[in-house]
């Protein structure tokens, strides 16, 4: 295998660990957005909180380890093959969007009591819970072109 070859095997491996990481930080965050979930209806006690601000702290992590394990990864040029890039190009617009939702959505209830907020907290989950699952589904997209249309772990 020529050096070439070896640089274009090294990215991808690299690229595929950043991969497992992302979907790694996103099973969890999905996990205590379950747990959260199912915690309904919802009251402002001291186990509600600290479950909220756990996957708060979750939601943050995974966004940003899609933007260092993904995106940047696209942004700086360590991708190179075109039709990876065309699809990511397409796709990433609608990412920052939901990366919006997810920020004004941590903005609200991290460090706010419940007192405030309880009876919004059902209606805010359910669409922050919509907009991830599109998240995902993009995201999904990006690294199904990034492994050659293989299955994602």
């Amino acid at each position: 295998m020529g050096p070439q070859n070896q640089a274009g095997v090294d990215r991808r491996s690299q690229a595929g660990e950043k991969l497992s990481t992302l979907v790694q930080s996103r099973t969890e965050t999905l996990s205590l957005l379950t747990d959260l979930a199912g915690r309904q209806p919802f009251n402002p006690e001291p186990d509600t909180e600290k479950a909220l601000r756990r996957f708060c702290e979750a939601l943050i992590d995974y966004t940003a380890s899609a933007h260092f394990q993904l995106y940047r990864y696209l942004a700086d040029n360590r991708e190179r093959r075109q039709s990876v890039l065309s699809v990511a190009d397409k796709i990433y617009p609608r990412i920052v969007e939901t990366t919006d939702v997810i920020l004004r959505f941590n903005d609200k209830y991290e460090a706010m009591s419940l007192d405030n907020s309880v009876e919004f907290l059902a209606e805010d989950l359910s669409n922050l819970g919509e907009c991830l699952a599109e998240r995902i589904q993009l995201e999904d997209h990006i690294i199904r072109a990034m492994n050659g249309d293989r299955a994602i772990h």
